[in-house]
Order: structure tokens, then sequence, then C-alpha cells
């Protein structure tokens, strides 16, 4: 799995990150754990596959926000097993 952050400038409210993470599911249907922030002004998903940086950019940008970057590494699993 892959931990992927997207940086996001415009989000002001809870609805903001609501419609972000909406987007992200719809875009990438295997997402799993999708969360938005206003305060830090980005997203995170786990995804099996790498990021594809254009559709970020054109699904985000096309609900109105403004795409920043995108960045992945491996997620590191936490618990007592791992």
């Amino acid at each position: 799995m892959n931990k992927i952050t997207v940086k996001i400038d415009g989000m002001m409210c809870g609805m903001c990150e609501a419609h972000i993470c909406d987007t992200i599911r719809r875009a990438f249907p295997d997402a799993k754990k999708v969360s938005a922030s206003r305060k830090k002004g980005e997203a995170t998903f786990l995804s099996e596959a790498a990021a594809d940086e254009a559709l970020l950019k054109k699904v985000i940008g096309d609900t109105g926000y403004t795409f920043l970057g995108v960045s992945s590494e491996p997620d590191k699993k936490r618990g007592l097993f791992r």
C-alpha cells in the first residue's frame, strides 16, 4: 500500500474537506482511508496503485480547488503485529 498525500489550496470548511474526499473516492475507486484537512491544506489516502498526478490535478481543479502537488510513500502499518 502507498500513502498518497495531495497538497491542496482553497479548502475553508468541513464541507470543502468532504467534497475533496468524495472527489478522490470517485476518481480512485481503490482508495482507502481517504481524509482531508483544511488546516494542513492536504488530503491523504491509501492505494495499491501509484497516484496519477495528472488525474489528481484535473479532478481537484474541476472542483474549484488548487492542486499544489502530490507525494507518495510506502504505508507503515502500525499495531502489535508490525
